[in-house]
């Protein structure tokens, strides 16, 4: 890509958010959407995160991985299991970092 076609993106990018951000704050207290469409946003926070966290977890330089050598996939399914009987986001973490440290220094 030229540089020009790298700035024309990031000028079309910038221009789609903006008028997708703008169009909720045009239509302020008088534009109310639909209870179904509201449901739906209320995932939308969790949708973006697996959309961000899945692949980094299941990609790595060797493509599409889900063996034992994949430490992070098994750490984070670890720690989803913590999150899941407890509930605590610090007890998460501790128990992720611990099941990641351990494959990689014995598996």
């Amino acid at each position: 890509m030229s540089a020009a076609q790298v700035w024309l993106a990031i000028a079309g990018m910038a221009l789609i958010t903006g008028i997708t951000r703008a169009l909720f704050l045009m239509g302020g207290e008088r534009m109310i959407l639909p209870e179904r469409v509201q449901r739906a946003l209320r995932y939308a926070p969790a949708a973006a995160l697996v959309a961000v966290v899945v692949p980094d977890l299941l990609i790595t330089p060797n493509g599409l991985s889900i063996a034992f050598s994949n430490h992070a996939l098994y750490a984070s399914l670890c720690g989803l299991a913590w999150f899941l009987w407890r509930r605590g986001m610090l007890g998460t973490i501790v128990v992720g970092m611990i099941v990641f440290t351990v494959l990689r220094l014995f598996a």
